[in-house]
Parts: structure tokens; sequence; C-alpha cells
């Protein structure tokens, strides 16, 4: 497994060792030793998978304490482009982003620690895109931010004509108006 740090601390592209030959591949989606040997050593308690047509963009989600996640996120069909946010209090990439394209054929998982924001947008036909989290999905404590908030200048690489998305994610407030995440212990 390669680890790959991204721009914001913490937010790490995982790219698994894959072994393939005709009859198609094999490699391993997760494996506790080798990944707390990378420094994730949080405890997942719940998968999620969701399935989605081409310009479906789901976000940027995020949940409040106590009910904060962790992720590692990867496209098991498709491809994405997957966007994490820095909503942390007080960090120094506070409101920056990173994107990265997760897609079925080059395997990779973006590990997402709590104190973000994530979604993606889908950039394939199809997108079956699957979910582990280190808390349990808490409806009260969802919250969001506006995909398309300027102050974010995220390319979703997407036309705008093609957005596919939720009444929900149509009505996130702007990332100005959010309450920042502190690690509340």
């Amino acid at each position: 497994m390669n680890i790959i740090e991204t721009a914001l601390p913490g937010v790490l592209i995982v790219e698994p060792k894959v072994f393939g030959d005709a009859r198609g591949y094999f490699f391993e989606s997760w494996n506790q030793a080798a990944f707390e040997a990378a420094g994730i050593t949080n405890k997942w308690v719940q998968d999620n998978e969701s399935k989605s047509c081409a310009g479906v963009l789901r976000g940027l989600h995020y949940q409040a304490a106590p009910y904060t996640q962790a992720k590692i996120v990867r496209a098991i069909v498709g491809a994405v482009l997957d966007v994490a946010v820095d909503i942390r209090k007080g960090s120094p990439t506070y409101g920056k982003h990173v994107a990265v394209e997760l897609s079925a054929e080059n395997k990779r998982q973006l590990y997402i620690p709590r104190g973000f924001a994530h979604g993606f947008a889908v950039l394939s036909d199809e997108a079956v895109f699957s979910y582990k989290c280190d808390n349990i999905y808490m409806p009260s404590a969802e919250r969001g931010i506006m995909f398309n908030d300027p102050d974010l200048a995220i390319d979703w690489r997407v036309s705008p004509g093609e957005w596919n998305l939720s009444e929900k994610d149509k009505k996130h407030p702007a990332f100005a108006d959010i309450e920042p995440w502190e690690d509340v212990k």
C-alpha cells in the first residue's frame, strides 16, 4: 500500500497493491494492521454505499459533535471527483480543499479525518461509491455547505447545466455561515 499526503494535513490518498492477471485482479481494500502502520487508527463502525448517475453531486456534508465522522471512501464502479474541505477552527488550511479522482480503474481510496466536510461529483455514466465511517450517521447532527460557494472555488469538473443535486444539497449555507468544527472530546 502506498500512502500519499495531500495539501491538507491528515487527508491521505491510499493506493493499494493490486495483483492482476488474465482472470482479473485482487487487492486488500482494508487491512487494519497496514492502515494502523500508516497512522489510520480509527475504529470503523459503519459502511455505506451509494449508486449515482452522471452529474450527480453529493455534498458538501459533515456531522456536528458528538457525531463527527472520519471516512475512507472509494469508487467501486465508475469515477468520481472526491472533495474534502477543512472546517477545523484555527487550522492553517481552514477553508481550503483537496480534490482527488477516485475510480474503479485507479482503485485509490481517500482517508478524510474528522474536521472536514466531504462531497463528490460523478464523472462517469454511473458510479458506485463506498464509505467506511468511524461514527454512526445521526440525522439531527447532519450539516452541509453550499457545494458551489465562490469562497471555496471548487472545480467539480461537471458543467453547471449537468449538476444533479438533492433538494437538501441545494439549500446548504455558505461556508462563511457555518460554525467551524472544534475537536470536542
